[in-house]
């Protein structure tokens, strides 16, 4: 750390009456608007400046309110597990509740209890195994769609893979124009999603003519009525057909609270839709996308994933289409995928606010503070991770992951919170990545720079040009 005696810019940590926060920055983050590191909408640049200068916790100011980071582990478990009944989530999330209301990405318990208690059994890995066909089929459709040697956007293209996949497991179709009306006004908030969060009390002006408050309405209001008629036809079925089916707005309709044996209101599964349609269909597109962009430019652990899906898969007229049974053959290729996630996490950042005093190590920290943990950060630090930078997959063998703290990798969060879909985004990612590997290589056209853009998730802002060439 820094002189402090020299460098007015930031103070040791110290004790105020009953309490001690950490080191951070003297001044309210305002002040250091012109500095490099803070760019108003593009969190990452602070909180990595906000490592590199005081290690695992830190705070600042912002309009009056405390906010601690924190790349600590055993504090972040603190935060997600042995103190979670201290916090609620913060307001960056609170905020999406105008989009997503009260679904398990933005409920605060008791609501989250109940909804994750109704909705476990759609999640559960027997459930998640049959769609690895569907996975697998909508994968070969996007394989057998390209040619040799022509170029593709490969971000667009797992973007319509993953569109593909979550239509068909969520709702039981094809991409259809209410499916794709779904896609174009989500995508249309995601574009206001920097906006929204910074607009002051938002949540009071939503009824007010505001250009981009006029937008997010309209979009809004479109996505309910999709979603509204969907469900609606799905209550015109028998409960004994209901239970029948499988796609997932069928299992959540047919589910029943183990305490009450109530099931959701059509409010309650139209927030779960969209929350689930948010996370299945952005999320893993880019854990895709960032992938394949990291195999372009990692040829000697290309070739190791690539002779694995051959030695799994077979190759020329032996080679046969990937099962749900070949799904744990493909270790390496899943060490990829956790690689790439490590570098470029879907889930870049998470935030909590605190209801009661917390307590981390020698840190005592007051009520309504709010806490954010960076797996960007974290999962790139130099403490955790030698040579971070590197796209080393045997990062994540058995032995290596048992050799580190839990929460310096967490793509899919932690404790009570852990993303219900973390299994089938596994699944997604690994055969989606081994069936495309049967046929093609994909070469990087550096005809964009590669940045990594913060919102809902973390994207890439350019298109990701890839030429494709035959295996």
């Amino acid at each position: 750390m820094r002189d402090f005696d020299r460098d007015y810019d930031y103070i040791p940590a110290r004790t105020h009456g009953e309490w001690r926060l950490p080191p951070g920055l003297k001044r309210a983050l305002p002040f250091y608007a012109r500095r490099k590191w803070v760019s108003f909408g593009e969190p990452i640049p602070l909180f990595e400046h906000l490592h590199k200068i005081f290690g695992r916790i830190a705070h600042y100011r912002f309009l009056g309110t405390t906010i601690v980071f924190i790349n600590d582990p055993e504090f972040i478990h603190e935060i997600l597990v042995n103190q979670a009944g201290s916090f609620v989530r913060e307001r960056t999330l609170k905020r999406m509740k105008i989009l997503l209301g009260e679904g398990l990405i933005t409920s605060d318990d008791p609501i989250h209890m109940r909804q994750r208690r109704i909705a476990a059994p759609a999640f559960h890995r027997q459930r998640i195994a049959g769609y690895a066909s569907q996975i697998v089929a909508n994968a070969t459709t996007t394989r057998d769609s390209w040619h040799a040697d022509s170029e593709i956007d490969i971000a667009d293209e797992m973007m319509q893979l993953s569109l593909h996949i979550v239509a068909r497991t969520l709702f039981d179709s094809e991409v259809t124009p209410d499916v794709l009306s779904v896609r174009d006004e989500v995508n249309t908030i995601m574009g206001l999603y920097n906006f929204l969060v910074a607009f002051p009390m938002i949540e009071k002006v939503l009824h007010l003519p505001i250009p981009g408050v006029v937008q997010f309405r309209r979009a809004r209001r479109r996505l309910d009525e999709v979603v509204a008629t969907m469900i609606a036809s799905r209550r015109k079925l028998g409960r004994e057909e209901l239970e029948s089916r499988t796609d997932l707005l069928s299992l959540l309709m047919a589910a029943r609270d183990e305490g009450d044996g109530s099931g959701m209101t059509d409010v309650q599964l139209r927030d779960e839709v969209l929350t689930i349609f948010l996370a299945g269909y952005e999320t893993v597109a880019n854990a895709l996308t960032w992938t394949w962009y990291l195999l372009s430019q990692n040829p000697d652990v290309a070739d190791k994933m690539y002779a694995e899906v051959a030695a799994v898969l077979g190759t020329g007229d032996d080679a046969r289409t990937a099962t749900l049974a070949d799904y744990p053959q493909l270790k390496y290729t899943e060490m990829v995928f956790a690689e790439s996630m490590r570098l470029y996490p879907p889930a870049w950042a998470m935030g909590r606010q605190s209801t009661k005093p917390v307590t981390l190590g020698e840190f005592r920290i007051p009520p309504n503070a709010h806490f954010f943990m960076s797996q960007y950060v974290i999962q790139r630090s130099e403490e955790f991770w030698p040579d971070p930078l590197a796209f080393r997959p045997e990062r994540h063998t058995p032995e290596a992951k048992a050799g580190r703290p839990r929460f310096v990798y967490f793509p899919f969060g932690g404790g009570g919170r852990q993303c219900i879909g973390e299994a089938f985004a596994w699944m997604e990612g690994v055969l989606s990545l081994a069936t495309i590997a049967q046929r093609w290589r994909l070469r990087f056209v550096p005809t964009y720079p590669v940045i990594a853009q913060a919102k809902i998730t973390l994207r890439p802002k350019h298109p990701m040009m890839m030429r494709v060439n035959r295996v």
